[in-house]
């Protein structure tokens, strides 16, 4: 397996989160490619950690189908499949509906603003044709709501499965409509600010669910 010619900084021994969090973003930035083979010891060399917290990490990337084990042969990145996309797709949506719907009701006046103000770097960046600043404002902005709902089980899931789709919008195997999404998160503001969680719950469940899936030019097999 190629993995990246520099090795990871060594400012302190790699905890096993930070393992998992360095395997997750390489292979949601592309570095660690579709279909490439994963060799914990080569992994465990260029992240300068023991196999270990490696073979730990690769488990819990397999749950959230983001690498795949092969009978008889090494772990490898996942290839994007569409029905894979679509199920992360659903499952991340029905989490932000019911984080809204858990949130609204005791949302402060603090939290509103923050959103506001996510809303509007979100629009910045897409002004500015900052997808990776968009991406960031746009993941701080539903944050509001799910950190108000004090679900920790609806952070597991939505930690093991954005992921997915993270990595199929940047392999542009999802399509995301920037410009409308400012609009709605202006929308679900007003929901939230009205104290409508029912409302609010159908619309942070439509904005996630209504990605496109398939309609991107797909990745290379």
């Amino acid at each position: 397996m190629p993995v990246p010619a520099s090795s990871a900084p060594k400012g302190r021994s790699l905890l096993r989160d930070d393992v998992y969090v360095q395997l997750r973003d390489a292979i949601i930035d592309g570095t660690l490619a579709p279909g490439e083979s994963l060799r914990d010891g080569e992994l465990a060399e260029w992240l300068g950690v023991s196999r270990t917290p490696v073979r730990e990490a690769l488990l819990r990337l397999a749950e959230s189908g983001l690498v795949v084990a092969r009978p008889g042969r090494s772990t490898a990145v996942a290839v994007v499949e569409e029905d894979a996309v679509r199920g992360a797709r659903d499952v991340v949506a029905a989490m932000h509906g019911l984080a809204a719907r858990e949130a609204v009701p005791t949302l402060a006046p603090d939290q509103l603003e923050a959103m506001r103000l996510a809303n509007e770097r979100f629009a910045a960046a897409i002004d500015a044709g900052d997808a990776e600043a968009a991406i960031a404002a746009d993941d701080e902005f539903h944050g509001v709501l799910v950190a108000n709902a004090r679900n920790a089980a609806l952070v597991a899931v939505l930690d093991l499965y954005t992921p997915v789709l993270r990595r199929a919008e940047q392999l542009r195997f999802l399509s995301v409509d920037r410009f409308s999404s400012a609009e709605r998160h202006a929308d679900l503001i007003a929901l939230c600010a009205a104290g409508d969680a029912g409302a609010a719950a159908e619309l942070a469940f439509d904005t996630w669910h209504s990605l496109p899936i398939g309609e991107a030019e797909r990745p290379s097999p």
